[in-house]
């Protein structure tokens, strides 16, 4: 089944010759992938996907138009690349002349947003149906009524068939993202890697919505039985979509909200979740979906006589993944909102193993932090690393975030001080040990200890200041007793062998943070400044 465009592409001034497929629902959309080659069904109905070339997002391929808009807005650089006026108008001209060669094209009206007011209009037109799928899944899917009065604001072209020239563009390879905000348009080029199109539009809500005092954010988010909201974020990796797939806790969302006066609200309709070594008792929420009709599976190896999926092999690529609708996790948010949050959790996998596996954080801390977003890459994910390797990002999402990072942080710091929420730091990485020598935080323990958080069962325990951040730390935890794991998981110098090594190890990663906060400091004032750690004093 499929409505109607309520606007024509033609409205746009968007010609082709193309047989557009408008709004087409699921079984239509994998029928269609299916027709066309695209994919092939799993034993369990999923459809599964290869994105060949890409397998993640081509972050030095995105730009940004350089116009009156945009000159001070942004905060440009290597993650905000610009694009003069000059190359986008003959980018749009050779793509829109690609399109109108085009036979076939699925095109989708949806919003970016769950709140009304703060939700945007998006049309996505696409070449490949289980792209088209893909958005429709991902964001949030209009009612009849609203299809039938639907306007675009925003539009995605997406066409993988496109080649870019980087003299004529302005690019530097075959492959554009490139997005406009005067003429509300992004063009996707040269990729199949289906993530570049649920970025995009979380990066259009990132731009506009602090305008309105609204934080946009890249986090997961729950609510409790007492009604009380959690925002967690996190960059991939570090449990953000695990953690809050919480059977015993209303999903809101899995990546991507607004934080206004009145809510937590999703921007999306779908998750998009990490499938490597994917497995029913670790994740088994996020597992049961793998197995529904609707999913699709990105990169994952399949045995082509059974058709049963393998989750552990990551021989095309250790970002495999999963896309399905919301509501196939049970439990979810019927409105895809809640009320604002009274506890943020801040969640890194520190492969130094130096943090510990929780940390209660001040208002300048949380600031502090978040803006560093940071976490570690481990020995053997990519070529050439052979130690932890930290990573900074902005925000928990600096490939994301069109402005300065300081107009998020101060508008995180605001909301904080506005709801008298509570912070907290979680390592979901190394204990005992760095990377290779320790082993990885017990996924029992971070849910004992986030539990002991949402259920309000910390709040009196005691706490000790950390030498090293200066953050608050609990001595102990009766949630910890209760999962059987010992109380010295807490102190993480105490669960090292080589306690001179932890302190060498964990010097090394204070003068990181404070290397790469550098960056900040002119525009954040001095609490935030004095949340900084410092050098630390051997026990």
């Amino acid at each position: 089944m499929s409505t109607p465009l309520a606007r024509p592409l033609s409205s746009q001034g968007i010609e082709t010759k193309a047989n557009i497929k408008p709004n087409l629902g699921t079984a239509a959309l994998v029928e269609e992938a299916l027709k066309r080659g695209e994919g092939q069904l799993t034993k369990d109905g999923a459809l599964l996907v290869d994105t060949g070339k890409f397998t993640g997002r081509s972050v030095k391929d995105k730009y940004v138009v350089r116009d009156a808009t945009t000159e001070e807005t942004i905060n440009w650089g290597a993650i905000n690349q610009p694009m003069d006026q000059a190359h986008w108008d003959v980018l749009k001209a050779d793509f829109l002349a690609h399109l109108n060669g085009q036979d076939e094209l699925f095109v989708a009206d949806l919003f970016g947003g769950s709140q009304p007011e703060y939700r945007v209009n998006v049309r996505v037109i696409n070449q490949l149906a289980w792209h088209n799928l893909f958005i429709r899944t991902l964001l949030v899917r209009p009612s009849a009524d609203e299809l039938a009065d639907f306007t675009p604001e925003y539009t995605i072209i997406n066409l993988p068939s496109f080649k870019a020239d980087p003299e004529r563009h302005g690019c530097r390879s075959d492959t554009v993202i490139a997005v406009n905000f005067t003429e509300k348009l992004i063009l996707i080029g040269n990729t199949e890697y289906s993530g570049e199109m649920k970025k995009g539009v979380f990066g259009l809500l990132n731009f506009l919505l602090p305008a309105q005092g609204v934080m946009p954010m890249h986090c997961s988010a729950n609510i409790g039985a007492d009604g009380k909201s959690a925002i967690f974020f996190g960059l991939s990796g570090t449990g953000k979509t695990t953690l809050s797939a919480d059977a015993s806790r209303t999903l809101i969302g899995d990546d991507e909200h607004g934080w206004s006066d009145q809510a937590v609200f999703n921007f999306e309709g779908g998750c998009y979740a990490k499938m490597i070594n994917l497995s029913a008792e670790g994740e088994p929420e996020i597992y049961a979906t793998t197995k529904m009709f609707g999913t699709i599976l990105e990169n994952v190896t399949m045995d082509p006589a059974t058709r049963e999926l393998d989750f552990t092999d990551g021989s095309k690529t250790e970002n495999t993944r999963g896309a399905y609708p919301i509501e196939y996790i049970p439990n979810t948010s019927e409105k895809n909102l809640g009320p604002a949050p009274s506890n943020v959790i801040m969640l890194t996998a520190d492969a130094f193993g130096v943090l510990p596996p929780i940390a209660r954080l001040t208002p300048d801390q949380a600031m502090y932090y978040f803006l560093s977003g940071y976490t570690a890459k481990v020995a053997g994910t990519e070529i050439g690393v052979t130690e932890p390797e930290a990573t900074f990002s902005t925000c928990f999402g600096a490939a994301f975030m069109p402005r300065h990072p300081s107009v998020y942080g101060n508008l995180l710091k605001e909301r904080i001080a506005k709801g008298d929420v509570q912070c907290w730091l979680f390592n979901t990485g190394w204990t005992g040990g760095k990377y290779g020598v320790g082993s990885r935080m017990p996924i029992k323990a971070t849910r004992g200890l986030l539990n002991a958080v949402l259920d309000g069962k910390i709040d009196d325990v005691e706490f000790r200041e950390d030498p090293n951040f200066g953050f608050d730390v609990p001595v102990s935890v009766p949630a910890l007793a209760e999962a059987g794991i010992d109380q010295k998981l807490l102190d993480p110098r105490s669960t090292w062998d080589d306690k001179d090594e932890y302190d060498r190890t964990a010097n090394k990663l204070v003068r990181l943070f404070i290397d790469n906060f550098a960056q900040f400091e002119s525009h954040v004032d001095q609490g935030v400044r004095d949340a900084a750690p410092t050098a630390p004093v051997a026990a």
